[in-house]
């Protein structure tokens, strides 16, 4: 019997109303993938609440745009909280007034598992998408996601063993981002598709999506930027720049002098990353992306002193990034706050290109990682949120 049969049989809705928030470009991504399995189960479901392009383009319906939520650090946070707890009160009235048959929060877990929490007390059902990374940081989150999600999606696998401990029900999905980037990128595609040459080397800048990222990072990337180009004149620089953030670093590319050899595009990163020779990147969900890209690349990151020191203080391992994270170990350098300078980033960069063995062992070990993550993760979400709508 199919699914559909038998979620009709147990009396799931044809076309269930959900309700969803995803507070960044990243979770705008994730839940937009998350949409296509929903919408292929259930072709008349109403999905509405918090997010972005990706998620409008699959018809969802957003009363804030997801960038309101794009903040990061606790003193970046505490400069916007006003604002944010006021959404969030209202979002929650209007979510209890009008009942959706599930909530989904799209990682952004310092806002969505509160949310949560209030609905799941009213009888809710609650899903959260993207463990929260209590194996890295904030163990303490472990109770609430236990108060605020009747079911997690978890796109690591050692997750759901990690949150059964804890009495935690969860599925692990794969990573989207696995299944959406193919195995072999197209870089004579990508490259053609942003005008380059085939031959050239090419560095990717990818300062992060949010405003308060681009604000710490943006000319440190672009100073490193000019630093590499003097040892190296023939290397050309992509940066990918979410319209709202074009003119901030359009400034700052100007401050740092690198002419006609940078290119600044509206979006169109994983276009950039596929394109790249190797990448200078900020810490989050980008580098994992660029690891499936199996791009060598630098991560770094710089934020607020005192956010900076509370973070520090609950990190639980050595690695801040992903493909760190995941391959155990230091794969790929990691230069964070001080140790981010422009003069050590580009030197970084620098020793990247002068050991191609070292690039196509990081390709392999890539490669495998990429393997592991890929799963059809809409449809495995998607048969998990069918059982928390039969529940």
């Amino acid at each position: 019997m199919g699914s559909a049969s038998a979620a009709a049989q147990q009396g799931v809705a044809s076309s269930p109303s959900f309700a969803m928030v995803a507070g960044e470009a990243s979770g705008d991504l994730l839940a937009g993938l998350l949409l296509d399995g929903l919408q292929a189960r259930w072709p008349g479901l109403r999905a509405q609440g918090i997010g972005g392009p990706q998620m409008l383009r699959r018809g969802f319906e957003a009363w804030w745009p997801s960038d309101k939520l794009a903040v990061r650090g606790y003193v970046e946070v505490l400069r916007h909280y006003r604002e944010i707890v006021g959404i969030r009160d209202r979002l929650r009235a209007r979510l209890l007034a009008q009942r959706p048959e599930v909530f989904i929060g799209v990682d952004a877990p310092d806002f969505n598992l509160d949310l949560e929490a209030a609905l799941k007390q009213q009888g809710v059902r609650t899903v959260h998408f993207v463990c929260p990374s209590v194996w890295a940081w904030r163990a303490e989150r472990v109770e609430k996601i236990r108060r605020s999600a009747d079911h997690v999606l978890c796109i690591f696998p050692f997750e759901p063993e990690l949150l059964a401990r804890h009495g935690i029900d969860s599925t692990y999905v794969g990573h989207p981002l696995a299944q959406a980037i193919p195995l072999q990128p197209d870089r004579a595609a990508a490259r053609a598709a942003l005008g380059l040459d085939a031959g050239e080397t090419v560095i990717a800048l990818l300062p992060g999506s949010r405003a308060s990222e681009v604000q710490y990072l943006a000319a440190r990337f672009l100073e490193a930027a000019a630093q590499v180009l003097r040892a190296r004149p023939g290397v050309r620089f992509v940066l990918p720049a979410l319209p709202a953030l074009r003119a901030r670093i359009e400034a700052a590319a100007r401050a740092a002098r690198l002419g006609e050899r940078l290119q600044i595009v509206t979006g169109q990163s994983h276009t950039v990353l596929a394109a790249c020779d190797l990448t200078l990147i900020a810490s989050g969900t980008a580098t994992l992306e660029a690891a499936l890209f199996k791009r060598p690349m630098v991560i770094a990151y710089n934020m607020n002193w005192l956010s900076w020191q509370i973070m520090r203080r609950k990190q639980l391992q050595p690695w801040v990034g992903l493909p760190n994270i995941l391959c155990r170990d230091f794969v790929v350098p990691e230069l964070l706050q001080d140790a981010a300078s422009p003069r050590a980033l580009a030197r970084a960069l620098l020793d990247w290109l002068d050991a191609p063995e070292k690039i196509t062992a990081l390709q392999q070990r890539f490669t495998a990682l990429h393997h592991e993550l890929r799963r059809d993760t809409a449809q495995l979400a998607t048969d998990a949120i069918e059982k928390v709508l039969a529940g």
